[in-house]
């Protein structure tokens, strides 16, 4: 029997969207799996806005578009609160702290060459993110795999999220994982309910742009345009299109920097999309950064105001409601690998032992906002970090 999980009419305000998601912009250390976690932390267990099972759905709807997945969510849950304008607030105002931080870091580059160090900051404020990640882990698991008071466990989901978490530390891309859950959903749903008559399902096929050599800032706009609404995956594949096209086929930086740019990318709150920032600014300077930035994140509004009018559906039907849980399986999956690695590298000594335990401690017997945590986290960090600390 499906889950049923309809989205409700939107009844917030646009205001609380603002606040809301100007605060985890600029607080969401730790890159996307740590973001959804702060989101679910915050909008389903915190202020209720969706339930778990609705929260879970959009974030599985979101792996089935290109684009950076936790900066969807954050606009999904914008509609979900408060319609159009909420959507657009919400992926606005998730955005723009990390461009304007990412900004003045390239600024920084550019004039003297390095940019400030965060590796303290980070050291207070990673193992603190594992905990609220972990925290999250555990309740979208019960919701996704039935393992509640008011349902059975769904063993054929248990070992599919198995299997996928078994596939992404054996190396496998996240994109045939997460294509292999929906199959594998369908499939299952097929094998115990064989069709009566044929069914057909539409896909969306992004748009590829090509970018002429006219006009730099023109050029700069529709390459980030095509990287955003093409890409799928982590960070490595977008690394991976950034050289292609930046490095390789324009010339218009070096490795180096395209280096540089992913770190800053990565050590700075907020999507790591924000990397397009940093390049942009390289390229042309302020006007190069925001041109960038609108490229690079403009195709995610448009896939998600495409989606929030076939999240309900998908939930709604029978089959595709099966593969809809194959894709949260598989999804929950890798979120539990990247953070097992992030763990691996951020967990490692008395001091971040501590604030990882004590953050989870907080979750599990607190209703505490997990902002504060971050904030206590960098605070420690910045008195206690090991000299000569490189994280990251």
């Amino acid at each position: 029997m499906c889950r049923v999980t309809s989205p409700a009419a939107p009844h917030g305000s646009v205001r609380e969207v603002v606040g809301v998601f100007l605060r985890l912009g600029t607080i969401a250390f730790g890159g996307p799996v740590a973001h959804t976690a702060m989101m679910r932390e915050e909008l389903v267990r915190r202020r209720e806005w969706v339930t778990d099972e609705r929260f879970v759905d959009l974030m599985g709807a979101t792996n089935l578009i290109p684009g950076p997945n936790s900066t969807e969510l954050a606009i999904h849950l914008g509609h979900e609160r408060a319609g159009w304008r909420g959507l657009v607030w919400a992926g606005v105002c998730f955005i723009v702290p990390a461009a304007l931080m990412v900004t003045g870091l390239a600024w920084a580059y550019v004039e003297y060459g390095e940019t400030p160090a965060f590796e303290s900051v980070l050291y207070g404020v990673v193992p603190v993110v594992v905990a609220i990640i972990a925290h999250a882990l555990t309740g979208l698991l019960r919701t996704v795999l039935g393992f509640r008071k008011d349902a059975r466990p769904r063993w054929w989901l248990v070992a599919l999220a198995g299997a996928a978490l078994a596939a992404y530390f054996l190396g496998v891309h996240e994109l045939v994982i997460l294509t292999s859950g929906a199959a594998l959903g369908a499939l299952a749903h097929l094998v115990r309910h064989p069709p009566r008559r044929s069914a057909a399902g539409a896909v969306a096929l992004p748009l590829v742009w090509a970018s002429g050599e006219e006009d730099r800032l023109l050029t700069l706009f529709l390459t980030m345009l095509k990287i955003g609404s093409v890409l799928y995956g982590s960070g490595y594949v977008l690394l991976a299109f950034l050289d292609g096209d930046f490095v390789d086929r324009l010339g218009w930086i070096t490795d180096q920097q395209l280096s540089d740019a992913i770190s800053v990318g990565q050590v700075t709150p907020g999507p790591v999309f924000t990397t397009a920032t940093f390049i942009g600014y390289l390229v042309a300077g302020p006007a190069g950064a925001f041109v960038a930035t609108v490229g690079i994140f403009a195709p995610s509004f448009v896939f998600v105001g495409l989606l929030t009018r076939l999240t309900g559906w998908l939930r709604a039907n029978d089959w595709t409601s099966w593969l809809l849980d194959g894709v949260n399986a598989t999804a929950l999956a890798l979120m539990a690998g990247v953070s097992w690695q992030l763990a691996r590298t951020a967990v490692v000594d008395p001091i971040t032992v501590a604030l990882f335990a004590t953050g989870l401690v907080a979750l599990l017997w607190t209703r505490l906002n997990s902002g504060w945590l971050i904030v206590a986290g960098a605070f420690v960090g910045i008195l206690l970090a090991p000299s000569g600390l490189l994280m990251m």
